[in-house]
């Protein structure tokens, strides 16, 4: 089995069903956000304030372009699919699995946007957000989780049995 890269807004549960998943399987875990934090010494807010969204996409596309490998969970952070280097290579290295979550309870979940150091536009709401996102993570996903209703166990469930059935496009 090859490497599993996780994908959704934030909030969604990468990180968390990531590390999950990574135990059942035996794999590695990768938090892609924190390879960005190691990389520049600086938080994801951080970043974000002190040098403007573009250059974190930018930085987040050259990051996730060069992980080198195998038989890992790597889980992303929410713009990653801004950075068609990045997606190009992370297709290239693995099954891309979008976490699906509606937006109402990305809601609930998120908080402070900005200080969560997500991507985003000056006056971009949750709302815009979304729905610019949305056919993003659904154009590059070889395979979609639902994870609305569903505890951390049922989703590591569900990648688990789609990946190992092959019930799904390469």
């Amino acid at each position: 089995m090859n490497n599993i890269i996780l994908i959704g807004m934030p909030g969604c549960g990468k990180s968390t069903i990531g590390v999950v998943l990574a135990k059942n399987l035996g794999f590695r875990f990768i938090d892609s956000d924190l390879l960005i934090q190691e990389r520049e010494h600086r938080l994801l807010h951080e970043i974000i304030t002190q040098d403007g969204l573009e250059a974190f996409n930018q930085i987040e596309n050259q990051v996730n372009a060069s992980i080198e490998t195998t038989s890992s969970i790597i889980a992303t952070g929410g713009s990653v699919i801004y950075g068609q280097e990045a997606m190009q290579h992370l297709k290239e290295i693995g099954t891309i699995i979008y976490l699906r979550l509606p937006e109402n309870l990305l809601e609930e979940r998120l908080g402070d946007l900005n200080q969560r150091g997500v991507s985003i536009k000056a006056g971009q709401t949750l709302h815009s957000l979304y729905k610019e996102r949305i056919p993003l993570y659904e154009k590059y996903a070889d395979i979609t989780i639902d994870c609305a209703g569903k505890g951390i166990r049922d989703c590591v469930y569900e990648i688990t049995h789609t990946i190992q059935s092959g019930d799904h496009k390469p």
